[in-house]
């Protein structure tokens, strides 16, 4: 490279967020170094020295699959945006530490499992809700309770899919904690920095390096590529250019050689640069182009904006301008809580990856998926007499329910597997509110939503609620409904036993609480354990999962057993 290109591009790399825009445009007017069949504008070059652990990258790329995940004529599947998955909550409970509550998102829960979206065959458009009621007894307490599924059918084949070009910021944490092991927290249970011991564990900084490889190879020529790194400050490593005018494999071997771990963990930083890098895209045709910014991270946010509320008006007022975000978290100690705050936004959705195979596998197929948006502002108007809705699973702004209201902020596609749609659900708990109501009351519901070009649709129809103390109208919403109660009572789990830990007496002095030598967002490791009265209780919901998966017929509901077993054997 010719040493004034680089001398600017250094200054280039460390301009701040405002020089951005300008110091883009200048350097595009130097002549670019090329390799290969287009441009190697790599921009970013590691620290020669650092106080953090340094990892480099692995020669191991993934491979995948690059043809298209779609084909054949069976219609898409659609899923809520936020969690698409608990595996930080399932690796934590097998790795022996205790789950933080917030990694039990029932979205995510929802998105593991395949459900009949209860369609006719009909459906002649890209979304059409059907609605199927349940009455069902409590198993812990036995009191009857009356719930509404919402399937999320579609009438759009999977042949007839394609997502569209992706104007692409990749956004990679470089942090320390990033160096820890990745079946290891960062810190240990009284806050102290953890060094990754032994060679049995890969670093998560090299996962995350090779979850940022195999995703390149799907992009396609007329896909725009950007590549921000950061840290405790964001550093530009390359700049949005066009698939087809850059030297991937040039661009894939700085990612495995120059990438190191270290410093402070600054998201909004990275955030922040991304946005400058798409700026001048947002305003593209949404149906012609999608901007997203693929945010790469622990989470464990210690510098910068660190306030959840703060990241999430960033990340609002990106979607607001088109510009959408994916979280793919990984390691043990991912920190679901902050993500699960900042991600519940028009467009916005997170994964969780605990090995490089379950990132191999998820992205093979369902990359597309991932990044394309179909459905906005799902929201569905309750009326009926003596009821009102008190609690929504599987929607991205549960929260923001109100006793007539549900609300889903983005439906994404989804796979289908015989006729059943991955996460193609969400259920609604209906609560009496007068004494007076008749149990089989109807419910009159209305639906709208936005479609992605920006058009308003709506449908109403009316349901009435079954009469009986336990009756199902599918095995589908009886199946999300055993889902719902499981995330619930391993919620409240979690909760029980950090209260009880925060109480525990130790020999000598007591250590002082973790958050006064952690940053906010920091997590320590707490051991698993079960304690009074949640052994009892999660045992009993054990034998009440064996009796409904019977019912059911579902095999795959076997790893939630598989998971209580492995709860239960700490108690």
């Amino acid at each position: 490279m010719p040493s004034d290109r680089r001398r600017f591009l250094t200054l280039c790399t460390a301009a701040s967020s405002a020089a951005l825009a300008g110091c883009s445009a200048v350097t595009n007017r130097i002549p670019w170094t090329r390799s290969g069949d287009g441009v190697d504008d790599w921009q970013y070059s590691p620290p020669e020295e650092s106080d953090g652990w340094h990892f480099g990258g692995t020669d191991d790329a993934l491979e995948v699959n690059e043809e298209a995940a779609t084909g054949g004529d069976e219609m898409i599947g659609l899923s809520a945006g936020g969690a698409a998955d608990v595996g930080t909550f399932r690796r934590n409970v097998y790795e022996g530490y205790l789950p933080i509550p917030e990694s039990m998102a029932d979205e995510g829960l929802f998105h593991e499992y395949y459900f009949d979206t209860g369609g006719d065959g009909s459906c002649e458009s890209l979304f059409c809700p059907t609605y199927t009621p349940a009455a069902s007894p409590d198993p812990l307490s036995g009191e009857t309770e009356r719930y509404l599924s919402v399937g999320l059918d579609s009438g759009l084949s999977q042949s007839a899919f394609e997502r569209p070009p992706l104007n692409l910021v990749i956004v990679l944490d470089i942090s320390g904690s990033m160096s820890a092991s990745f079946s290891d927290y960062y810190y240990d249970a009284y806050g102290n920095e953890r060094e990754p011991d032994g060679d049995t564990s890969r670093p998560k900084m090299d996962v995350a390096k090779d979850a940022l490889v195999a995703m390149t190879r799907h992009l396609r020529p007329e896909d725009r590529l950007g590549v921000v790194l950061f840290n405790q400050e964001a550093h530009l490593a390359k700049p949005l250019r066009a698939v087809e005018d850059t030297d991937m494999d040039a661009i894939r071997g700085h990612i495995r050689e120059d990438v190191r771990a270290t410093g402070g963990t600054n998201v909004s930083a990275g955030m922040e640069r991304s946005a400058d890098l798409v700026a001048e895209h947002v305003d593209a045709d949404r149906d012609e182009y999608e901007t997203r910014s693929v945010l790469i991270t622990d989470a464990q946010t210690n510098v910068g904006e660190t306030d959840a509320d703060e990241l999430r008006g960033s990340l609002e007022e990106n979607a607001e301008a088109g510009h959408h975000t994916t979280v793919i978290g990984v390691g043990v100690d991912f920190n679901a809580d902050l993500i699960d705050q900042i991600t519940a936004v028009r467009g916005a959705n997170y994964y969780s990856v605990h090995s490089a195979d379950e990132f191999e596998e998820r992205m093979d197929e369902g990359f597309e998926y991932m990044v394309t948006p179909l459905v906005y502002d799902l929201s569905l108007e309750l009326e009926a007499e003596g009821y009102e809705i008190s609690r929504v699973y599987g929607s991205d702004a549960a929260d923001e329910a109100t006793g007539e209201l549900m609300r889903v902020e983005t439906l994404f596609p989804s796979e289908r597997s015989d006729g059943e749609a991955k996460g193609g659900v969400v259920l609604v708990r209906v609560e009496r509110t007068s004494v007076g109501a008749a149990d089989d009351a109807e419910l009159a519901l209305e639906a709208s939503w936005e479609t992605r070009a920006g058009e308003e649709r709506s449908t109403t129809e009316t349901v009435s609620l079954p009469a009986g103390e336990e009756q199902y109208g599918s095995d589908a919403v009886r199946k999300a409904i055993l889902l719902a109660r499981e995330a619930d009572l391993l919620t409240n789990w979690t909760v029980h036993e950090r209260e009880a830990t925060l109480v525990e007496e130790r020999d000598g002095i007591a250590t002082p609480p973790a958050e006064d030598r952690l940053g906010k967002w920091e997590l320590e490791s707490d051991p698993l354990s079960v304690s009074q009265p949640y052994d009892d209780r999660l045992e009993t919901f054990r034998n009440h999962l064996a009796a409904e998966m019977d019912a059911i017929g579902d095999e795959t509901l076997e790893q939630e057993r598989e998971l209580l077993d492995a709860i239960l054997e700490s108690a």
